[in-house]
């Protein structure tokens, strides 16, 4: 049964192959008064009357159950089809490209109540609702047929391949609740800081009698605060490079999954800015439940074309608190994006770019003039990065071959060793 035929509910009911074959031996018969090609035909005439006096329209239903709603890029899962027909039935079911059936078969028949399993290896993330079932049912004597299609969609959330990363980079200032970044305030911590002499209301246990010992007088040790910091995640969606079975954007859905996913680990408030056609956002908050909020957000970034000038301006303010980690990830091949950016730094937010290089999915192309443009291309892309740096703002180049976990050393190296613009 092929998907591309009309079917709709409650479709008219279609006399099969008997009924031609009756009527043209019988026609044959008459008109050349051959009783023989009547007597041929009048068995086929007798099914089709049959089947016409016993005609009843029969029912189909079906249920689709996937084994889990959530899987991994690669991982199997099941479909379950729970199939509840009167009559023999053919079945197909129209399944996204991104989940490839890997056991089972479809279309497939049924001749009665039967349970159904398809199996299928999800290629790419996204969220999906498999389960647009087309359905073709025949009487007992396969005179008659009837087509419809039924509406069984169950949701199905493919999640990226988070990237390994082994450090992260730490904002330049901490929020007041407790975390696990070491603050450069000084408070009650675990982590030595600086000494000073004694003073009423100290702790006995924060005294240091060692250096009391060497001084002559008590001194008491300061600690630096384990607290928490807030980072804002910025997905530039407005553009994509794409090559094969790959893009930017992919990479960029990868990067938001596992960063969001190792600072929530680190007690961090983590929010999101989507950044394209629509704005969307979600407010900074911690534990594994706005983990799936986060990824469940940007599971559904796609390219939208927009030609409306975009800006942070509609953003709500606690999307965006004092003293947050902007971290955007972003191709950098809309202006709108780049601007944006830009318009953060001057606000005063603390920013970081990571850049994923859209060079690899544009080779150069065969003329010279061509190889020209392409060089031009990347000239420029580096100016654009000078102009980030200028303003303090570290950029880390990361490509397909290599790994985020390279590009974060990049910034903490340039936030290490750089002067940040005033």
């Amino acid at each position: 049964m092929s998907p591309a035929e009309p079917l709709t509910r409650g479709a008219t009911a279609k006399l099969a192959g008997y009924t031609g074959l009756a009527a043209l031996a019988l026609f044959l018969g008459l008109a050349l008064r051959l009783p023989e090609l009547v007597a041929v035909g009048a068995p086929f005439a007798l099914v089709v009357a049959l089947g016409l006096l016993v005609e009843r329209r029969p029912t189909v239903d079906v249920t689709v159950r996937p084994e889990r709603e959530r899987v991994l890029e690669g991982e199997e899962v099941g479909l379950e089809l729970d199939v509840r027909a009167s009559a023999p039935a053919e079945l197909f079911v129209q399944l996204p490209r991104e989940l490839e059936l890997v056991d089972g078969v479809n279309p497939f028949a049924v001749d009665g109540d039967e349970v159904v399993t398809l199996r299928v290896r999800a290629t790419r993330w996204g969220a999906y609702l498999p389960g647009l079932v087309f359905v073709r049912a025949y009487d007992r004597f396969r005179v008659v047929r009837w087509e419809t299609t039924l509406e069984r969609r169950a949701p199905l959330k493919v999640y990226p391949h988070a990237e390994y990363l082994r450090t992260l980079v730490r904002p330049l200032r901490t929020q007041v609740f407790a975390g696990n970044q070491v603050a450069r305030e000084k408070g009650d911590g675990i982590e030595f800081a600086d000494l000073r002499p004694f003073v009423a209301g100290d702790l006995v246990r924060r005294v240091n009698w060692r250096a009391s010992a060497r001084r002559g007088e008590l001194w008491v040790n300061e600690y630096h605060p384990e607290r928490n910091s807030d980072v804002i995640i910025f997905v530039d969606s407005f553009a994509e490079a794409r090559r094969a079975g790959s893009s930017t954007l992919d990479q960029g859905v990868r990067a938001t999954a596992a960063l969001a996913a190792r600072y929530l680990r680190e007690k961090d408030r983590v929010g999101l800015i989507s950044f394209c056609g629509t704005l969307n956002w979600l407010l900074p908050a911690t534990g594994l439940v706005h983990l799936y909020r986060i990824v469940d957000a940007v599971l559904d970034s796609r390219i939208v074309l927009n030609y409306a000038w975009r800006n942070l301006d509609v953003v709500p303010r606690r999307t965006l608190p004092a003293h947050a980690l902007v971290l955007a990830v972003s191709p950098l091949l809309d202006e709108r994006a780049t601007d944006a950016l830009l318009d953060l730094r001057a606000r005063g937010f603390d920013l970081t770019v990571v850049e994923v290089s859209p060079v690899e999915y544009v080779p150069p192309g065969p003329a010279p003039s061509d190889r020209l443009a392409h060089r031009l291309w990347q000239l420029k892309r580096e100016a654009q990065r000078t102009r980030y740096e200028r303003a303090g703002v570290p950029v880390a180049v990361w490509t397909a071959e290599g790994s985020l976990a390279g590009a974060l050393e990049e910034v903490k190296a340039f936030r290490r060793y750089a002067r940040s613009a005033r």
